[in-house]
């Protein structure tokens, strides 16, 4: 569109008009058109180069609404100003539904040119707004699909970066297995193994992301159940056979899921090396909710408080469980009335904003 000098075409059969129009918008900045006919006008408008149109209503072949309603079918059609002699407000109001901008009633003297001036500015002015308005919607669009595009690349990088890193601490995880097998010195072997079950505690985290629907979130059950049947596999599995696991759909982010994971995996290893001196015993692993808390026990029916300490324990495996309890802001205490060993660690479903800056910041 020409802003410093708009086109206008004006259809209308009235020649004399025509010219009084001419006039009257030359001195008024408009480049004026005329076509005497409807479909002469629709061809003027389909060669291009018409900034806005003034229709007249009665004219021979193609009247004005019928022109206006082909008009309104081209794309990007200029905005049209319908003029009419009739004082019939049924014609006005029929040529606005049908996408006329604008509707005015003329005179044979031509006294409705500046009126029309006025119309047609308005017209144009409109016209910018709505191609603004469209301009803009469509870059929204645009930056809605881009984002949507980007958002879906960045998961499928994450999904492929977690199943590679899942990938490779399962191969991890399985040679120290290997390893602990094949290992002839009882506390070499019990190294072994615990370091197999935490780092696949890490791996399982990876390979539930993998496979779930949500990138943000681990279903603390079906995790915790991947994860103990690994220990069911490890080097002590034979202790594990009643190994049990009690745990609701729950789901945390994927860090406080490792720390649950490595929390399980140690307990549960103490449980086996000391719960029972004769052979295997159960061991239950739950998980419930109450209200906002999680509740997480790990329970034996073993000797208990009669253990002997074992003078090859390093401790390592407190600290770990300790680390892991500040992680999740948990308290952890034993259940004086069970017999055997019951270990109750409370947490927080969502961590509290304090407690994640003052993890992110230890870490």
């Amino acid at each position: 569109m020409n802003l410093t000098t708009p086109t206008l075409l004006y259809i209308d059969d009235d020649d004399a008009l025509a010219r009084l129009v001419e006039r009257g918008l030359s001195r008024r900045g408009y480049k004026v058109m005329h076509a005497a006919s409807g479909e002469e006008g629709l061809e003027c408008i389909l060669r291009g180069g018409i900034d806005v149109v003034a229709l007249d209503q009665y004219m021979p072949g193609l009247d004005g609404l019928e022109t206006l309603e082909q008009i309104m079918a081209i794309p990007d059609a200029p905005p049209v100003v319908f003029v009419t002699a009739s004082q019939d407000s049924s014609i006005a109001v029929t040529a606005l539904k049908a996408g006329a901008a604008d509707y005015l009633v003329k005179d044979v003297k031509g006294d409705f040119i500046p009126l029309l001036h006025v119309a047609a500015d308005g017209a144009l002015r409109q016209a910018e707004l709505q191609k603004a308005r469209e301009e803009a919607e469509a870059e929204i669009h645009a930056s809605r699909d881009r984002y949507a595009a980007l958002a879906a690349e960045r998961e499928m990088l994450l999904r492929e970066v977690n199943h590679r890193v899942g990938n490779s601490l399962q191969i991890i995880a399985s040679l120290l297995h290997l390893q602990a097998s094949s290992a002839g010195q009882e506390e070499v072997k019990a190294a072994l193994t615990n370091a197999m079950g935490r780092v696949a505690a890490v791996a399982q985290v990876h390979r539930r992301l993998y496979t779930s629907q949500d990138l943000k979130s681990v279903v603390l059950n079906q995790y915790l159940d991947s994860l103990l049947e690994d220990l069911r596999r490890s080097a002590e599995g034979n202790r594990m056979s009643r190994l049990t696991l009690k745990a609701e759909p729950i789901e945390i982010d994927p860090d406080r899921a490792v720390a649950v994971g490595i929390i399980v995996n140690e307990l549960v290893m103490n449980a086996v090396k000391y719960a029972y001196p004769d052979g295997a015993g159960p061991i239950h692993v739950e998980l419930t909710s109450q209200g906002e808390d999680l509740v997480l026990s790990i329970a034996d029916n073993g000797v208990g408080d009669n253990a002997k300490a074992d003078p090859r324990s390093t401790g390592m495996g407190q600290r770990i469980v300790a680390a892991m309890a500040s992680k999740l802001d948990a308290t952890v205490e034993r259940d004086p009335d069970h017999a055997g060993t019951k270990i109750l660690l409370k947490f927080r479903r969502v961590p509290t904003p304090s407690s994640t800056t003052t993890n992110a910041a230890a870490s």
